[in-house]
């Protein structure tokens, strides 16, 4: 009796754990999703490298919704069979979670140098392109309080008078303030917006890699508790 109870035990803990698992799912989902919106509605990124991260880990959080509902049934009716494709689905994501930390860690060290070119790009582009693309950088400096990439001296080319700046550059943006104002910091934010992007960047990328970390322990635990319920079921005990 105290084994059967032993593995009774153990069966409501793997149902526990997969309703947890499935909502650490849809978070990871919403996580990725948020992440993959944030950088592409603040930058306008070729490098297919800085979405890799985000789509990776989207895909992670569908996958778990839909293992986790397939393990809640594989426990619930001590179906050995699902049990131990649960197990065995469990420890491959870990192993895609650990590659998607991996590739999140290494793109945080490339992020400056992306984040650069699509200033650069953005800028150059910005005087001839749709009105759709001039509202994401206006938007970006108007937010971030910053004009330029590195400076607002960044804007050089933007007036024939090489001295003026987009009117979402100014402290308080008004029609034609930025014009003739490129140095003039009482009107004109003179801090680039690189090193402020960076930092929010990298503040999402991190939320994302430490949900990754959070979820793959938790998935350690969901495989000790379905090893312990296959042997429980292979053994022969009835567990209801």
């Amino acid at each position: 009796m105290g084994v059967e109870g032993g593995m009774k035990c153990v069966k409501f803990l793997l149902f526990l754990f997969n309703f947890i698992f499935w909502l650490c799912g849809l978070a990871l989902t919403v996580i990725g999703i948020m992440v993959q919106i944030g950088i592409h509605k603040t930058l306008t990124i070729h490098d297919a490298s800085a979405s890799g991260g985000p789509i990776v880990i989207i895909g992670i959080g569908v996958v778990i919704f839909f293992v986790a509902f397939f393990g809640c049934c594989g426990a619930w009716k001590e179906n050995y069979c699902m049990v131990t494709m649960f197990a065995i689905l469990l420890f491959l994501i870990i192993v895609v979670e650990i590659a998607a930390v991996i590739v999140g860690y290494i793109y945080r060290d490339k992020l400056s140098n992306v984040v650069q070119d699509s200033l650069t790009e953005m800028i150059s582009g910005y005087k001839n392109g749709t009105a759709d693309f001039k509202k994401t950088l206006d938007k970006l400096q108007e937010d971030m309080k910053c004009c330029g990439g590195n400076s607002s001296s960044d804007w050089k080319n933007f007036g024939s008078d090489g001295n003026s700046v987009p009117d979402s550059c100014c402290v308080t943006p008004s029609a034609n303030c930025g014009k003739g104002t490129m140095t003039v910091a009482a009107k004109v934010h003179q801090k680039g917006c690189h090193d402020a992007l960076v930092a929010f960047l990298r503040k999402h990328l991190l939320w994302v890699i430490v949900a990754a970390l959070i979820i793959a322990a938790l998935q350690v635990l969901g495989i000790v508790f379905s090893c312990l319920l296959m042997r429980g079921i292979r053994s022969g005990y009835e567990v209801m």
